[in-house]
């Protein structure tokens, strides 16, 4: 089992298991945003798609994963890159799609502007995807 993948685990109070273990190795390996088919596709010698969802569902929780948005509608997920000892942390930050390769990841050092709603309104979640070409692709 990976040192690492055990530590950030823990720092986050969740047990390891070889679900958990894998799931957060794909990401850590893949470094973009992944959907559940993603990892189903990747794992699915070993684990079904409900341990999966289970896994995933339990990373969200733990805030060890985001949801990302996507113009597919699909929902994918990606690592939040934080130390598991803040209080609490946002993920308002842009997210970028690239045309040719389709891969999703967060651009987390730009954040999103803070937006003035009308009197009676209540930002729930601000999301951001910048659709164009990676810098493995141009």
């Amino acid at each position: 089992m990976s040192l690492k993948t055990a530590e950030i685990l823990k720092d986050h109070q969740l047990r390891v298991t070889s679900c958990r273990r894998d799931v957060l190795k794909t990401f850590l390996n893949k470094n973009i945003a992944l959907s559940h088919s993603d990892l189903e596709e990747a794992l699915k010698e070993n684990f079904d798609r409900v341990t999966i969802y289970r896994t995933l569902k339990t990373f969200l929780d733990s805030d060890l994963i985001h949801k990302v948005l996507d113009d597919t509608g699909v929902t994918k997920y990606a690592l939040c890159h934080h130390d598991a000892s803040e209080d609490h942390h946002d993920h308002e930050h842009v997210h970028f799609k690239c045309d040719v390769c389709g891969e999703t990841q967060c651009i987390a050092e730009i954040a999103l502007p803070e937006i003035e709603l009308p009197e009676g309104f209540v930002v729930k979640e601000k999301s951001l995807l910048v659709l164009g070409i990676c810098d493995k692709c141009s």
